[in-house]
Parts: structure tokens; sequence; C-alpha cells
């Protein structure tokens, strides 16, 4: 006697969870180490962070302030000067300060971005050929680091008829250009020069990576994060398929846009309740750009409200999200991580102005991590006259000021 079985129910696919605007906030500060400051290396938070934005010279120590334990810009400096770290055109064609190690390898990843940018110069450089170009420009920064003016110089003695601003576009793209020291170092002043990535270094680029082990660390400095994310954070175009290739390595969320997330298996994703004390970022700092969809951090209803036009100001985290900008000064002042000299900000007030209401204890949490932040940045001894009557001055004579909060609608 046969026994009929009973056939077996398919298994519906698992939908992939869905993450809260919030949840993808605490997971992305807590691996850019703004959960709580961390205890590695200066060299070691550049390395996990896959580099510093670093456009303007201060900012790469703000940016380390915010996130490492006892930090020390003497010892971001130090990696400068003896070589270890550089400032070169990487990520979104914008300066990063990496790892000497990751400029080689980073660099050669993005040309196809640079390749781009060039060709929107191309009616500057009728004429010009670029392989000549490259040769002479190598040759010109080889010799001794040369500014920019320069390079432009060198170039149009060979091809006057050319748009100069091109020809240094075209330098600039075509080789990985640093800027050398004591250009950003702490508390040293220097115009821009540069040379190739591989003269100051002393040794030469790899070939063109594979982008799988940089999205990989992407991820795991700023996941979980879809492919558009990873590509506006990079530069890069065409990323899909490398996702797909490393799938089956990786494990998938949804936003609540429906928007597929991938993630490292093993990533830390706090529960989005987790406490995110104030954080002072200065202006451009990757964890507001490492996005195309910013709302992890940035509410959507302060959109493009840490800048003006052209400037940037510095913002201030808190509970996890853009809540205000700061700036030294009385608020119409430098922006925070601007100018030529790479050391402590002048002895003047900090002002912070509120981009919603602040509740008490925020205040106060705002004003203690700023009285942090200054007494590790400014010159020992450096106090601030207390001034107006919306200032606050600290027991150590730091001038704190918190100007009429702008509302932006609920």
């Amino acid at each position: 006697m046969s026994v009929k079985k009973n056939p077996v129910a398919p298994v519906a696919p698992v939908a992939p969870a869905a993450l809260s605007p919030r949840a993808l906030g605490r997971a992305t500060l807590e691996r850019q180490l703004l959960l709580r400051r961390a205890t590695m290396s200066a060299k070691g938070a550049v390395e996990h962070l896959v580099g510093l934005q670093a456009q303007n010279t201060k900012p790469p120590y703000y940016q380390l302030f915010a996130r490492l334990d006892g930090f020390d810009p003497a010892e971001l400096a130090g990696l400068m000067e003896s070589r270890e770290a550089v400032r070169i055109v990487t990520l979104r064609s914008t300066i990063h300060l990496h790892t000497a190690a990751d400029a080689l390898t980073l660099r050669p990843l993005v040309q196809a971005a640079r390749d781009r940018e060039l060709r929107t110069f191309r009616k500057g450089l009728v004429g010009v050929d670029p392989d000549r170009l490259g040769a002479i420009a190598r040759k010109v920064v080889e010799e001794r680091p040369r500014t920019p003016r320069e390079i432009r110089e060198a170039l149009l003695a060979e091809w006057p008829e050319a748009d100069p601003q091109s020809l240094g576009v075209a330098a600039r793209c075509l080789l990985p250009l640093v800027q050398v020291t004591p250009r950003g170092v702490w508390g040293r002043s220097g115009e821009v020069a540069l040379t190739t990535v591989e003269h100051w270094l002393g040794r030469p680029s790899g070939p063109v990576p594979a982008p799988d082990a940089t999205v990989l660390r992407y991820l795991g400095a700023f996941g979980p994060a879809s492919v558009r994310d990873m590509q506006a954070w990079a530069g890069l175009t065409r990323m899909r398929e490398v996702f797909e290739r490393l799938r089956p390595r990786l494990i998938t969320f949804r936003d609540e846009n429906g928007v597929e997330l991938f993630d490292l298996p093993d990533a830390p994703r706090p529960d989005e309740d987790t406490p995110a004390p104030p954080r002072f970022l200065p202006e451009f700092d990757n964890v507001l750009l490492g996005h195309a969809d910013r709302s992890r951090v940035i509410p959507p209803r302060y959109r493009g409200r840490n800048g003006n036009g052209n400037q940037a100001y510095g913002t201030v985290l808190v509970d996890g999200f853009l809540a205000a900008i700061w700036r030294f000064g009385d608020g119409s002042g430098a922006r925070s991580g601007s100018g030529t000299r790479s050391g402590p900000g002048p002895a003047a007030a900090l002002t912070v102005q509120p981009l919603g209401r602040l509740s008490p204890a925020e205040r106060d949490a705002v004003t203690d991590e700023a009285v942090r932040m200054l007494s590790t940045m400014r010159r020992a001894g450096t106090n601030t006259k207390r001034a107006g009557t919306n200032a606050g001055t600290d027991a150590n004579g730091h001038d704190i000021r918190f100007a009429t909060f702008v509302d932006f609608g609920p």
C-alpha cells in the first residue's frame, strides 16, 4: 500500500528588513566613530574612514577631534610631515587626506572620474596632446614642487593658444598630484605646491585596482548603503555590477522608500534609540556627504541649510542629526576651517546658530562639547572676552555664543 505524501509548500522569500533614517543614522555614526570617541590612532582612523575630506586645511583636524579620544593635532601633522599621509584629489574630484597606501591605490581607482572631468574642458585644450601635456607637467613638478601658476605657465609655453585654466585642470586630472607640506600642517602655513604622489612618497602607484575592496571598506565606514550612495561618495559610476558580484558576501535591507541597502553581515547596527552626544563637525565632513540620500543625518527640512552659496559652515549634530551651524566670530565671520594657516582659530567667540529650537539640556550639552573642542584646538592660554547678552563664558574663558535660532518649519 502506497503512502500519499503531502506536497511541500513553497517557502515565500523573506523581505529585507526596513530601516528608518534614524536607524541608518545610528549605524553610520557608530562606524564614523561619532557615537563614542575611539581610542585608535590618527593613522588608523584616517584609514578606517577611507580618508578625510580636506578641501580646506583645518577640517581634517576637527574631524578627528570629533572622533578620537585624546586627539592631539600634532599627531596628524606628524603623519603629513613624515609622508605617511598626503592631501590629494580623489573622491568626488575633491582633495582628501589619505594614508600613503590609500593614496597610491584610490587615486588610480577614480581615474575614470578624472577623465570625465577633463572632457568638460576640451574646448580649452584644442590642439593639446594629453600624453605630451602629462609628460611635461610630470617633469616640471618632479624637478621641484610647483605652484598651480607655475604649472600653467610651463604648459602655456608649449601651447600658448590654449586656455590656461584648462591646462591646469588637465595636469591635475592626468597626474596624481599631492599638496606638499608645510601646507596643511597644524600651526604652519604655506602656499599650494604640487608634485606627483609617486615622487613625494618614493614609490610607484599600483595598477587600477578592482573596486570590490573599496566597496567593502565604504560599507564598513558608511553602511548600510545603496549603490547610488556609494557612487555619490566616490564620484564613480556603474557600480551596480560590483555590488551584485559581492552580494553573496553581503546582507540587504530596505529604507523607508524601498531602496535596497547593502551591508557587511557583522557590521554594527545599534538600536535607533542609542544616545548620540553632540558633535561639532567642520565644513564638508564626509558623514554629511557620503550618501546620495543624506536623510540619515540631515533632516529634510534642513537640507542645504549648512551653507550659503559657495560658503559652507561647520555643523553641529544633536541626537545624531544636523541641528545647528557653527563658526568662529560673532556669526558673520570666518568659516570653521577656512584660511591658509592650519592651526587654532583666532581668539574669538564660537557662535552656534541652531536651525530649530534646542532644549536647555541640549544647549548645555552643546556648550560642553564646544568647550571641549576649544580647549583642545586652541593654543594654550588663548582666552576670549565675554561680549553681548547672548554669550556664555566658561571658567576657562571660552566664549560660546548662541545666535537666534532659524526655524525652517516643522
